[in-house]
């Protein structure tokens, strides 16, 4: 199996509003969206695709996972790009996908909020929020 690629946001981004075949797939649970915010994809003229790779409170995986991404429109045709909180549960959830014939997924590094700062939060220092690109909260 080929190495999932991992990222910048940045570059996410970028082709999210350049190809029209780019899927943003956000992997986090529905506290997280709700709670956390989006990454708000209008500009692109596009909308997250919200399938959680864990569920919650258990954080076991989700065994539906595969079905509810092609149940969402996601083909093996797409470039997929995997979204968490962090970068570790979108890059299972890549590779989950990649294992069952998604031949272009790619890794968000630092995903929506990054690593925690010296004060232990998050959002400050990598990731989506802190790269400035665009989000909303629920």
């Amino acid at each position: 199996m080929a190495v999932v690629p991992d990222i910048s946001p940045e570059q996410c981004w970028d082709a999210l509003r350049t190809q029209p075949d780019a899927v943003m797939v956000d992997v986090r649970t529905d506290a997280e969206w709700n709670f956390v915010g989006l990454p708000d994809l209008s500009a692109a003229g596009k909308r997250p695709v919200l399938i959680s790779w864990q569920l919650y409170p258990s954080m076991q995986v989700n065994p539906r996972f595969l079905d509810m991404l092609a149940q969402a429109g996601v083909t093996p045709d797409h470039a997929v790009y995997f979204l968490c909180r962090s970068g570790a549960r979108s890059l299972a959830a890549a590779q989950a996908a990649q294992a069952a014939g998604y031949g272009r997924v790619f890794n968000v590094a630092d995903g929506f909020e990054g690593p925690l700062d010296a004060e232990g939060h998050r959002g400050r220092l990598a990731g989506w929020k802190a790269a400035g690109l665009p989000w909303v909260q629920r």
